[in-house]
Order: C-alpha cells, then sequence, then structure tokens
C-alpha cells in the first residue's frame, strides 16, 4: 500500500498554527490540487470552528490526502468531527503544537486502540497515564 501511495502521489496534509504550518511547508509538504486548493490550513484564535471542520471534511473527502496532521489542541475544537471519521485512509493523526504539549489521554487513536490492546501495551506510546 505505501508502494501503491508513493507511485501516485499521496499528500500529506496540515491543520495547525502557524508556526506548525510553517515548518511542514518548509519540509516539502505544500502542494495545491488541480481546483487550486491547498493541503494545508492556518488556525489562529480568529479562525471559526465551522471553517475548520469544513477544512477536516474537505481533506477527508480528497483522493490525493493519505494523511492528516492536526494540532491536538485544534483536534479538541473539532472532536466530534474528528470521532466521527472511521476509515483507515486517511489517517488522522494528532501532533503537539510550539505552546500545548502532546496529552496522549485525548489522542482519538490512542483511545480507538485502548479497546484492542492492554494498557502495558499501550506504555510503549507514551501512554503510561492513559485512564480515559
Amino acid at each position: 500500500m505505501a508502494l501503491q501511495a508513493a507511485v501516485k502521489g499521496k499528500l500529506i496534509s496540515v491543520i495547525g498554527d502557524e508556526d506548525t504550518c510553517v515548518g511542514f511547508l518548509l519540509g516539502g509538504i505544500g502542494e495545491i490540487n488541480k481546483n487550486r486548493h491547498p493541503n494545508f490550513m492556518v488556525v489562529d484564535k480568529n479562525t471559526p470552528v465551522s471553517e475548520i471542520e469544513e477544512c477536516f471534511k474537505r481533506f477527508v473527502k480528497r483522493d490525493d490526502i493519505d494523511i492528516i496532521l492536526i494540532n491536538q489542541n485544534i483536534a479538541e475544537m473539532v472532536r466530534h468531527v474528528i470521532d466521527s471519521h472511521t476509515s483507515p485512509v486517511p489517517a488522522v493523526l494528532e501532533i503537539p503544537s510550539k505552546d500545548h504539549p502532546y496529552d496522549a489521554s485525548k489522542d482519538s487513536i490512542l483511545r480507538r486502540a485502548k479497546g484492542m490492546f492492554n494498557p502495558e501495551d499501550l506504555s510503549m506510546f507514551g501512554a503510561e497515564n492513559y485512564n480515559a
């Protein structure tokens, strides 16, 4: 599957604060599709939650995106939309931001994995204190 994604040129998208998006853009993930839609969204304190939700839904529907990276604090704002996404592709990965550290107890993927593994198994992912 990874080879197939590489051949088709699948993308990573980012929904994050300015520092997160700039970092990934400098790393080379920035793309604009044929409809002139970018694969990233910069969120600031004035960005409406509805706009974040719409962007997330748009990224999920795009067939050229395989991974959606989202700052965990922003994911909390649209948790209901993220939790409704159950397909493995695109994968949704919550990442920390400069101002908000990662909290394993809020991660939707770890919450789903909790039902499949023992708590001791999750400790290898930094979830020692995971109680959700």
